[in-house]
């Protein structure tokens, strides 16, 4: 234990409150004095936890070199510089927070991170199988972050993570299927069929089909997004949560490319007109929200995407849907329409086309053959082949024609 007045900090008991003390010496900047600071707990558990994290964020040498550094302690302070650099989101320091704390649980979590073996890693990391790929990746991350956090500072001389292999999960990843043409056209005519008063996320769900939004855009659209003159929706922000799961208003979109502006159907004009109409008659809607709940600030997501599922089990016997297949059945219609790919990509606000390749590969796998006929329609037309190949060519034509 440090001595009281050290450098290092230390813990005492505090006759006088019952409590347990963390104390330590805080150097200001703008005056040059180091100041104490004295923080109370109800355990001495709770107290040298609270002073080891305090000495790791400010990376005191000391403490460090007497004490050694838990490798969630190296994790949590990493995970705060990245919060207070700006580098991730509430939602994603909220989410990355629990990660840390599964960890934590684990057998090694606090042991130092100079302690800890590939083989310890490899064995957690295989036991973890049962859950899905991402939250496998999301532990995997966390100890490469903290062993290269401990190589820089100087912490460790080898790293172990070279040895440890991330292991895929026994689960099939979750595909997101989107809606057929025939299921589209049928639940559209239901939400057409319906009065907003009797169906509140009626017009969420036609934003999302025929806009390509995520739900969580949706969400956060407000009258001053909406331009009724040039029909146009111009997208800037999303919800989201913060540490604790707190449904908030985000200061901007999931990805610098979610921002965009998109031209508002003709079909979907009067539908936006009929949302804002509620908005603007609704008491307690400063921020003016298209879909503003009664008795809370914002719409939970969950929400929306339980009653879409309601009605589609209901009246349509469909289970494998969610809010957010219906924004991949937006970008689907739009492949098998023949739009660009590139195009797709700004209209769906992914960050590169390579997001929007890999998601819709099965889509695009899809038309393949009938962009493959246009190629060799034109090798025809230029007279680029041989008499022999132009034969076998339309030959296979006809063919690919009667099986279809």
């Amino acid at each position: 234990m440090p001595i009281k007045g050290s450098n290092e900090g230390y813990v005492f008991f505090n006759k006088q409150r019952k409590k347990w003390n963390a104390q330590y010496k805080e150097y200001d900047s703008k005056t040059g004095i180091s100041k104490t600071r004295t923080k109370s707990f109800k355990t001495e558990e709770e107290a040298k936890k609270y002073l080891a994290t305090v000495m790791y964020q400010k990376e005191n040498p000391l403490y460090i070199e007497h004490h050694g550094i838990p490798i969630c302690e190296v994790m949590k302070a990493n995970l705060k510089l990245k919060s207070d650099t700006n580098q991730i989101s509430p939602t994603q320091f909220g989410r990355v927070t629990k990660t840390i704390e599964k960890i934590e649980k684990t057998p090694f979590g606090n042991k130092n991170i100079d302690e800890i073996t590939s083989n310890e890693i490899q064995l957690y990391l295989n036991s973890q199988t049962h859950l899905s790929n991402s939250s496998i990746k999301k532990l995997y991350q966390q100890f490469n972050q903290a062993f290269k956090i401990a190589i820089n500072k100087g912490y460790l001389m080898q790293n172990p993570m070279i040895n440890v292999i991330c292991p895929r999960s026994e689960k099939e990843d979750k595909i997101v299927r989107a809606l057929t043409v025939d299921e589209q056209q049928a639940f559209t005519e239901y939400l057409l069929s319906k009065d907003v008063s009797h169906c509140k996320y009626k017009n969420i769900y036609l934003i999302q089909m025929y806009m390509g939004l995520r739900v969580s855009e949706a969400l956060a659209l407000s009258m001053y997004d909406i331009d009724l003159k040039h029909k146009k929706m111009n997208i800037n922000k999303t919800l989201t949560t913060d540490e604790i799961g707190g449904v908030i208003m985000g200061k901007k979109t999931k990805t610098y490319a979610g921002k965009r502006i998109l031209p508002i159907p003709d079909f979907l004009y009067p539908y936006i007109v009929e949302q804002m109409n509620v908005a603007n008659n609704q008491t307690n809607n400063e921020e003016k929200l298209l879909f503003k709940p009664l008795n809370q600030k914002y719409t939970k997501r969950e929400n929306v995407n339980s009653e879409l599922k309601r009605i589609l089990e209901k009246y349509f016997n469909i289970t494998d849907i969610s809010t957010h297949s219906l924004r991949h059945t937006f970008g689907t219609r739009c492949i098998e329409s023949g739009m660009a790919p590139v195009v797709v990509q700004k209209l769906m606000g992914h960050k590169d086309i390579g997001v929007t390749l890999n998601t819709y590969t099965s889509v695009f796998d899809k038309f393949k053959n009938q962009e493959i006929d246009k190629v060799n329609q034109y090798y025809l037309n230029e007279n680029l082949i041989t008499d022999n190949s132009k034969n076998y060519i339309n030959d296979k034509k006809i063919h690919d024609n009667q099986e279809r």
